[in-house]
């Protein structure tokens, strides 16, 4: 599987199927990292290998962003007096991912 990796974090920024010599440009175009700071990466994952390598990479606050509760969720979560859920929701979240853990 080929995809793209930016060589001064060494972190994945682009997959596009199929691979083909047009991806690197469109790696620069869609994350606006420079050509320079581009590479071909290529390795024999299995689609899970794929998403988790791609997930674990991510920032604790990114792995929360997509587990915290929507703003309606919490809007409708406080006005139905459901604030000790919703906290609660979130502090599995905080656990699941702790800071200083990427």
């Amino acid at each position: 599987m080929k995809f793209i990796k930016q060589v001064s974090t060494n972190k994945i920024v682009y997959r596009e199927i199929p691979h083909s010599d047009k991806t690197i440009t469109n790696a620069v175009i869609d994350t606006n990292i420079e050509l320079s700071d581009l590479e071909v990466g290529e390795e024999n994952w299995s689609e899970s290998d794929w998403e988790s390598a791609f997930f674990n990479q991510k920032s604790h606050s990114d792995k929360r962003k997509s587990e915290y509760p929507t703003i309606e969720e919490c809007v409708h979560a406080i006005l139905d007096g459901e604030l000790d859920d919703l906290q609660i929701k979130r502090q599995v979240v905080k656990e699941k991912y702790p800071k200083g853990v990427s």
